[in-house]
């Protein structure tokens, strides 16, 4: 990685204000370093999650907790069956 790398924890921390996401990137780059973020810090490895505990888990960071699970499922950094019944961190 070179000094001019935009990946960095810093440049996550810039879409927070007092905790909270300001707003969800349009841009597909930076979505993904938030989603790669939100699923390390708010989701553990080999555990199970109900829709439920992703919900308040994405909730304590944005209102729209609907749409940040979905772009996770997209992203794989979250993975569920078919049935919808659990999810799991993914990658």
């Amino acid at each position: 990685m070179s000094d001019n790398d935009q990946s960095g924890p810093h440049q996550v921390e810039a879409l927070f204000s007092h905790g909270r996401l300001t707003a969800i990137p349009r841009k597909t780059a930076r979505r993904e370093q938030l989603l790669v973020h939100l699923s390390e810090t708010l989701f553990e490895r080999d555990r199970s999650y109900t829709e439920r505990e992703i919900n308040d888990a994405l909730l304590t960071v944005h209102e729209d907790c609907s749409a940040l699970r979905r772009y996770l499922v997209v992203a794989g950094l979250l993975v569920r069956p078919k049935d919808g019944s659990s999810y799991r961190r993914g990658r």
